[in-house]
């Protein structure tokens, strides 16, 4: 019986020998097709009106059939012509994959310029291929820096003409990464304005333009404008967390994990502190929990702090951390909306209705 492992090592053969196929040369091909169907060299030298020696130094890749032999070839062995000259237009992930380790490998083992013209004529073998040719330009750029390259202009041009030539894809993640690319390329030779150009491949969403577009500020010596982007993205992380960290929460809830809910909820409360976002923030993460489990004294506590803290639910204008942004002034007949709509809610039966012979219940929720 054979062993596991050399029918393992012959399973990765043949699989090899599928992939292979791919980057087969045109010898190999003729020589695998013609056995395939079952014709010797000289039936197909015959049939083909060469001789049997030229079949032989195609299939040994000493010569190449003329061109007008590759039709009568291709016919010959029930083939195309794409299969015969091993032609496709795109690659797979997984060879795309598979090339990226070979650079890797090159670079690793080889001098920077043999692997990177070995990286230039695989580009020119597969010139449409975005990935390919994003990920070589990315690794081969970005070598040029980690082992001191001398930046030839000539080097330059080409690094950026392979992020420009997939700016253009349908693939937003090829565009944002390729712009990504460029803004570095030009924030390192201070080129601040083509950087700022190449940040509107971003989108106005995508935090990373406006955290690319604070550095480009702060190195061209617009120091207030540099803060408050940072402030602004420090905010909108705020409310993103925020969110996160309550979906979590929720799904503790949901499965009954008492603990981790109330890691969470304390989590929230701590973040609130964190990014002075004041006391209103802080209590609130707790309130949720305390009503899940229906304890009283934590959730009237809650209530208080809430109620006597809507009055700083701006308190974040205050804080040092968003000085330089700009909020709307908050009116006095907004505050007392907020209690009034916190009281309303306070009331709720499906929610709060354990509390209905609680004193403190009724006196907060009919001020």
């Amino acid at each position: 019986m054979p062993r596991m492992s050399d029918m393992m090592e012959s399973a990765e053969a043949a699989a090899d020998e599928v992939k292979g196929e791919i980057h087969m040369s045109l010898g190999k091909v003729i020589r695998k097709y013609r056995k395939i169907r079952n014709l010797t060299q000289e039936e197909m030298a015959g049939r083909l009106g060469v001789t049997a020696p030229a079949v032989n130094k195609w299939e040994n890749e000493n010569s190449c059939p003329d061109i007008s032999l590759l039709a009568p070839i291709a016919r010959l062995l029930g083939i195309s012509l794409d299969t015969l000259l091993s032609f496709r237009e795109e690659l797979t992930a997984e060879e795309i994959a598979a090339a990226v380790r070979e650079a890797d490998r090159k670079l690793k083992e080889e001098s920077y310029e043999t692997a990177f013209q070995w990286a230039k004529k695989k580009l020119e073998e597969y010139p449409n291929c975005e990935e390919l040719i994003l990920n070589f330009a990315v690794i081969f750029d970005a070598q040029r820096i980690v082992q001191k390259i001398p930046q030839e202009p000539e080097d330059d041009d080409y690094f950026c003409s392979l992020y420009t030539r997939v700016l253009s894809s349908a693939d937003e993640t090829v565009r944002v990464r390729a712009a990504d690319a460029l803004v570095g390329f030009y924030m390192r030779k201070e080129q601040y304005d083509m950087a700022e150009k190449y940040l509107g491949y971003f989108s106005v969403q995508n935090p990373e333009r406006k955290r690319k577009q604070a550095q480009i500020y702060a190195e061209t010596g617009r120091i207030a404008e540099a803060y408050k982007a940072y402030e602004e993205l420090l905010f909108s992380d705020y409310s993103r967390v925020s969110m996160e960290l309550h979906g979590m929460y929720m799904l503790a809830v949901q499965e009954g994990d008492g603990k981790r809910a109330h890691m969470l909820a304390d989590k929230q409360g701590e973040m609130a502190k964190c990014f002075e976002m004041g006391k209103y923030y802080e209590v609130s993460a707790v309130l949720d929990l305390a009503v899940l489990e229906k304890d009283a004294d934590m959730v009237i506590g809650a209530m208080e702090e809430m109620l006597s803290s809507v009055k700083e639910i701006g308190g974040f204008r205050e804080s040092p951390l968003y000085e330089h942004m700009k909020f709307k002034e908050l009116k006095e007949d907004f505050i007392t909306e907020v209690k009034d709509n916190l009281r309303k809610c306070f009331r709720d039966e499906k929610s709060f209705g354990f509390l209905k012979d609680d004193e403190r219940w009724r006196k907060l929720t009919e001020q």
